[in-house]
């Protein structure tokens, strides 16, 4: 069996939010909260998640599931050195899946889709497809570790996905794959789950 991890990006500022959007309320819960517990429910070996701004508040709230932190002290850098430094930790890891912490409707079903046809295709980047081009979540083989650990700014993966210059497979998604970024974004989100 591959020995895969799941790193959950959560170190940004929430600028655009206005507040710290990875404790907002989503159901009973709090975004990230949902995002770690969909994680934690499917068939990976570790999850990891990124902490850079409001990090001892978002520590205290998620402190009793069975996850490792991983601390980036440059979140101000943008995702893709969260993406860099995260995946610097898991080196020993034949594939990473790395998602974000504001995408709770991505459900461990779909999560477990992506790890499957990556033990299908050990080789390839499995990602999910947004009209017509790649993002997260996405499964990274070791052989691009080095490749994610050069990432700067905050384009995180999507121009490395997008590049054609790596093996790719892209999965359908039957689930919500936007992410909360603004106000406005989440009353989306809540009236969605509410309906």
């Amino acid at each position: 069996m591959l020995k895969i991890a799941i790193l959950i990006l959560a170190a940004g500022k929430s600028s655009r939010m206005g507040e710290t959007k990875q404790l907002l309320p989503f159901g009973n819960d709090s975004i990230l909260r949902a995002v770690i517990h969909n994680a934690l429910q499917t068939n990976v070996n570790d999850v990891f998640v990124v902490l850079g701004a409001n990090a001892e508040l978002i520590k205290t709230h998620i402190v009793d599931y069975p996850i490792q932190i991983i601390h980036n002290p440059d979140y101000e850098k943008g995702l893709g050195s969260s993406i860099a430094i995260g995946i610097h930790e898991l080196m020993d890891y034949d594939g990473v899946t790395i998602t974000l912490a504001d995408q709770p409707k991505v459900d461990s079903a779909y999560l477990n889709k992506l790890i499957l046809e990556f033990n299908n295709l050990p080789d390839h980047v499995i990602a999910s497809e947004y009209d017509g081009h790649y993002g997260v979540p996405a499964i990274f083989p070791k052989q691009y570790f080095k490749e994610l650990t050069a990432l700067k700014g905050d384009k995180g993966a999507k121009e490395f996905l997008n590049s054609g210059t790596i093996l790719i497979k892209s999965v359908n998604s039957s689930v919500n794959l936007v992410d909360v970024d603004t106000p406005e974004d989440y009353q989306r989100l809540i009236q969605e789950r509410d309906n």
